[in-house]
């Protein structure tokens, strides 16, 4: 491909020395398991969440099952949620011994609708999993509101949008929990797997703490049983350097989203949809996702031409064979099911040229006026 979705390569020449020394300092110390990097990370984490606690994990989708698990979710609960988003989020909710309740999206956000959320209420409903799709927080306003009402858990699915908040909110201030996943191409990401659970309850942090490590507390004597699930040592480190440019990646993300809309709306704006960012959101684009028609054609178009784009996500959930037993079946959620068909990722990362996001610009333009 001539242009990338990501290209990590740019990011790491930057910063190569330094994460080279971190890395070998960990090797001298031989303490590669919940060391003085993951404390640092899961300090500083909490603390640029406006939360008390950081929990470092394995990677984002234990994370969010963690999560579940701490807060008492399990068999026999019900959990209402997004069919628009990865697998992660209701294999979580399965994983954990309970139902995923699925419901449909607002269109503008691809976000879930709230709505949806109490007619889809039973006295089996125990949690919410808002999921802050592409980098922009759903609306947990309203969200907190309905939780309140029904004594509900609300547990932040913000894999994709750490840096994000609503009306000076952060992620993980108006849930229970939230859980990032730094995943090589998230806007943090490490190099391989990694998770982090954030919260202001103590109770929640100290139970996700022993799961984590096969609920023993103290080593060796086991009330509960838990996982093999730490972030990793060296990751922490690498993600210590890493984290300090993370608002200014943010920044440079969001500068390129709007170079991408202001040049496709001068043109197009009467046949696609570009991201619009909901009042009093601050969207950290994860990625910058389109609303097309002939989306297959589109994208088999740039292909073509050299430039990679994505389809995120062309199956929902509540469609997905693992979930048959479930009940749904297509026409359930007719906006979920729309997107799935229309949206269309381009490139996007802190260091996408202009010449690059302009080639990417002229060859959609070309695709529709043609």
């Amino acid at each position: 491909m001539k242009i990338q979705m990501l290209d990590l390569s740019e990011q790491y020449k930057s910063m190569k020395n330094e994460i080279m020394e971190k890395m070998d300092e960990v090797m001298s110390s031989s303490r590669f398991i919940l060391g003085d990097n993951v404390k640092k990370l899961e300090a500083d984490v909490a603390e640029y969440s406006n939360v008390t606690y950081g929990i470092g994990v394995g990677n984002g989708s234990d994370a969010i099952h963690i999560s579940l698990q701490a807060a008492g979710i399990g068999p026999g609960d019900e959990v209402i949620t997004t069919a628009f988003t990865f697998f992660a989020t209701g294999g979580a909710i399965v994983r954990a011994g309970a139902t995923p309740v699925y419901i449909d999206i607002d269109p503008i956000t691809f976000n879930i609708d709230p709505s949806k959320i109490e007619e889809a209420i039973t006295d089996k409903t125990k949690a919410i999993i808002p999921v802050h799709l592409y980098g922009q927080m759903a609306d947990m306003i309203t969200i907190k509101k309905i939780a309140d009402k029904y004594n509900l858990v609300v547990i932040e699915d913000a894999a994709q949008a750490i840096g994000a908040s609503q009306h000076g909110k952060s992620v993980g201030e108006l849930g229970t929990a939230a859980t990032y996943s730094f995943f090589p191409t998230k806007n943090l990401g490490a190099y391989g797997d990694g998770g982090m659970i954030v919260t202001n309850s103590t109770d929640l942090a100290e139970k996700a703490s022993v799961i984590r490590v096969h609920g023993s507390k103290p080593k060796y004597y086991h009330h509960v049983l838990g996982y093999n699930s730490r972030l990793d040592e060296l990751q922490a480190a690498i993600l210590n350097v890493k984290f300090p440019h993370l608002d200014e990646w943010s920044q440079a993300r969001r500068e390129r989203a709007n170079y991408y809309t202001e040049s496709l709306n001068k043109q197009l704006i009467e046949i696609i949809q570009t991201p619009i960012e909901k009042e009093g959101n601050y969207h950290v684009f994860h990625q910058y996702t389109l609303r097309v028609p002939n989306r297959d054609e589109l994208q088999e178009y740039l292909k073509a031409e050299g430039i990679a784009t994505m389809i995120y996500y062309p199956m929902p959930l509540h469609l997905q064979p693992v979930f048959k037993d479930l009940g749904y079946k297509e026409g359930d959620l007719p906006e979920t099911e729309k997107a799935t068909k229309e949206a269309l990722s381009l490139p996007m990362y802190p260091e996408l040229k202009q010449e690059d996001q302009d080639f990417v610009i002229q060859k959609i333009i070309e695709f529709y006026l043609k």
